[in-house]
């Protein structure tokens, strides 16, 4: 290994949580030199992982500043609750490093702004960790939609049906809220759990315009099964300036699971991508395929530091910008319908408790298959929609 550079230094602020995720995946990195874990940070005791131990020398710290002057990193993950993500990243790059950044980056497009400025100066890049969209299944359904495998595409949908148990929103004091000390958190299935299905969408409708695609109108219904300030399930349309609507309709209440589903649909057949498991059922397909092969974000990001035109970043932080424009009208919506009496039904003790909306995964299929939202469809739970036009008044930007 003469000559050759040394490993890429990384370290993780917020190894507990989905910080543990992380780091089972730079463990086997590290192991193969392909990077060097450096240093940990959390604000609680570093919780060991069977499948992530810590290799010698790994030094641990509670505070991101200490451990940036220490140890100079030069990747650095940030897997921390989101409200803290721009004065962290803002650390993280005047100390050198790039970045892989938790989702959702940022919770407005005046930090998404900010963020974009602080790499410009710094000359660093932010990778955002989107990763379903580093998938050869993603790829492959829009090689499809290129090829005109599904004629002109109408609609775009997804949905998903998922749970959380009461522990879930007792995690941690930022969990299930929509702002923690005067700052927005926006902790709902649509930002955080399920932010995957929305990305998922926007990544179908990016590759029919060829651009991000930037929403000029949005119509939302959210309703909550426990008393928490964010939703649990939502039916969300987006529309743009060009191109077909997209309809997400998610839960965290579901009585069965449904792992995720994007369905585009044109006038020659429909596409379902099954983002979670990367299975994908093509029009003419006989039966549903796993389309092995998913890229790491932080394998990219190493890639990328290496070859930057060789290697293009899968989730550079200006892909997620419509994704941050639709968390920004969100967050004038009124809170989110609480449904209960008989619509629903608790199951489980303490901790372990879910709660099921019923009829919930039906109402949200039709919803999807439909285009309408639970309003438009009659559902005799649902409240009108909260509508909002959005406009890109960020300077410099033409969609």
């Amino acid at each position: 290994m003469n000559g050759a550079a040394p490993p890429t230094r990384v370290a993780v602020i917020g190894a507990n949580g989905h910080g543990r995720w992380h780091r089972r995946v730079i463990a086997p990195m590290h192991a193969d030199g392909r990077l060097r874990l450096v240093a940990l940070v959390d604000v609680e005791p570093v919780q060991d992982d069977p499948e992530a131990p810590l290799p010698p020398g790994v030094q641990v710290f509670t505070d991101h500043r200490a451990m940036l002057a220490a140890t100079r990193p030069q990747v650095v993950v940030i897997c921390t609750p989101p409200h803290t993500h721009l004065p962290i990243a803002r650390d993280a790059l005047t100390a050198g490093a790039d970045l892989l950044l938790e989702k959702p980056p940022v919770l407005s497009l005046a930090e998404h702004d900010e963020l974009t400025w602080a790499l410009t100066t710094a000359g660093r890049v932010a990778q955002v960790g989107f990763q379903a969209l580093g998938s050869a299944a993603l790829t492959a359904l829009t090689d499809a939609l290129a090829a005109g495998r599904l004629g002109t595409v109408t609609g775009i949908a997804t949905v998903a049906a998922w749970q959380r148990p009461d522990a879930y929103y007792a995690r941690s004091a930022w969990a299930g809220r929509r702002t923690l000390n005067g700052r927005p958190v926006l902790d709902g299935a649509l930002a955080n759990p399920l932010a995957h299905a929305v990305m998922q969408c926007l990544a179908v409708a990016e590759s029919l315009g060829g651009a991000p695609p930037w929403p000029v109108a949005v119509e939302v219904e959210r309703y909550r099964v426990r008393p928490i300030e964010v939703e649990d399930t939502a039916v969300l349309r987006i529309r743009f300036r060009a191109g077909p609507p997209v309809l997400v309709a998610v839960t965290l209440a579901a009585e069965e699971f449904v792992a995720g589903e994007v369905v585009v649909t044109g006038t020659g057949g429909r596409a379902v991508l099954e983002y979670p498991t990367d299975r994908l059922r093509l029009p003419g397909d006989v039966v549903t395929r796993r389309v092995p092969g998913r890229q790491g974000l932080l394998e990219n990001l190493l890639a990328h530091r290496a070859d930057p035109l060789g290697a293009p970043l899968i989730a550079p932080l200006s892909r997620t910008a419509p994704f941050t424009a639709l968390l920004e009208a969100l967050r004038a919506a009124p809170e989110p319908r609480l449904l209960d009496g008989d619509l629903v039904v608790g199951v489980g003790d303490g901790g372990d408790r879910v709660r099921h909306l019923r009829g919930v995964v039906d109402v949200l299929r039709r919803s999807a298959e439909q285009g309408a939202l639970p309003s438009e469809l009659g559902v005799p739970w649902a409240v009108p929609a909260y509508r909002a036009e959005l406009t890109d008044s960020r300077p410099n930007h033409h969609h």
